[in-house]
């Protein structure tokens, strides 16, 4: 199978991320317990045992906790950060004292969230640092002037962002001197507007779409890795959430059982499968604390490499509830 744009690069090969999101306790921001670190420890483990290399975090997930949870086992197996690919995100800030919800791209905002990512993890540098969500505020020289000065201090190597449209994306670009290497966007069978896009072009139903136009064409044409977080969409389609599903959730769940009892494989290795297919060589996020359905995800890059094109139209004709127009 062609190799992803980030393994092109030498940065990683690693086909599916590990995302940290899930681990660190709640969303409150509470001290961390005994059994977060226990959680985070098999997560982390079944995760390397599958063949994954690359883990994502978010300064703002679990509010730090994630980071410094994980940073603790990489204080327990100091071997373990030479062997994986460190990847975290900045530029969403929380509600506080004075200000609201907001989106911060100064170069202030930046260089701080970098240090704290790098003091919560217990490390020197981090290999990939995300740009989180858009600030309308953004200003790429300023931008360009802190990814500047956290790489030559050593403390970041590679710069993506994540939720941007491709006009963005060139936007940014114009004043970097490094290339953009990551866009992570949310994509699975329960997100499809990203093909929809494609499809529906000239097409009345098209103009419904969302998913801004040309995302996938320009991260292909320019070398930039697309990651998938939510890919397994909260379990819609591997049979942990059916009940109150929609009945076109629950027949691409009975779809995807199918495929998966034929190729004696799990539901999680399909639905990732089915997306690791695509040409664009997507990289999928899975942001599950279970050990358990981690591994479960094994068999993901054999499915991407055997599914037929037969297999792939059937998961998406049955997940948009209507034939192909």
């Amino acid at each position: 199978m062609k190799m992803m744009p980030l393994e092109t690069r030498g940065i990683s090969n690693s086909r599916i991320v590990f995302g940290c999101m899930g681990l660190g306790g709640d969303w409150a921001g509470n001290p961390l317990t005994k059994e977060d670190y226990i959680t985070a420890e098999k997560a982390v483990e079944a995760a390397l045992s599958i063949g994954i290399t690359m883990f994502d975090h978010a300064d703002i997930y679990k509010r730090g906790n994630s980071e410094t949870v994980f940073g603790q086992i990489l204080k327990n197996r100091p071997d373990l950060r030479d062997r994986i690919i460190l990847q975290s995100k900045c530029g969403i800030r929380f509600p506080d004292e004075v200000n609201p919800h907001r989106f911060d791209f100064s170069k202030e905002h930046i260089i701080s969230s970098v240090d704290g990512i790098l003091g919560r993890l217990g490390v020197e540098h981090i290999d990939v640092l995300l740009l989180h969500r858009p600030d309308p505020l953004m200003e790429p020289e300023e931008i360009a002037e802190a990814f500047n000065q956290v790489r030559s201090a050593g403390k970041v190597r590679h710069f993506g962002v994540s939720n941007m449209s491709a006009a963005q994306m060139r936007f940014i670009q114009n004043s970097l001197p490094e290339p953009l290497v990551v866009n992570q966007l949310e994509m699975s069978l329960a997100r499809i507007d990203w093909i929809e896009q494609g499809i529906l072009v000239n097409q009345k139903a098209g103009t419904s779409m969302n998913f801004a136009d040309g995302i996938l064409e320009h991260c292909q044409m320019a070398g930039i890795q697309i990651q998938a977080w939510a890919p397994l969409a909260k379990g819609k389609f591997s049979g942990r959430v059916i009940d109150d599903e929609p009945d076109t959730i629950k027949q691409t769940a009975a779809l995807v059982q199918k495929l998966a009892a034929e190729k004696e494989t799990t539901p999680e290795a399909i639905v990732l499968g089915w997306l690791m297919k695509h040409p664009a060589r997507i990289q999928p996020v899975i942001g599950t604390s279970s050990a358990e359905r981690v591994v479960a995800c094994r068999d993901a890059v054999r499915i991407a490499e055997t599914m037929t094109r037969g297999e792939w139209y059937a998961l998406l004709e049955s997940s948009r509830g209507a034939k192909m127009p």
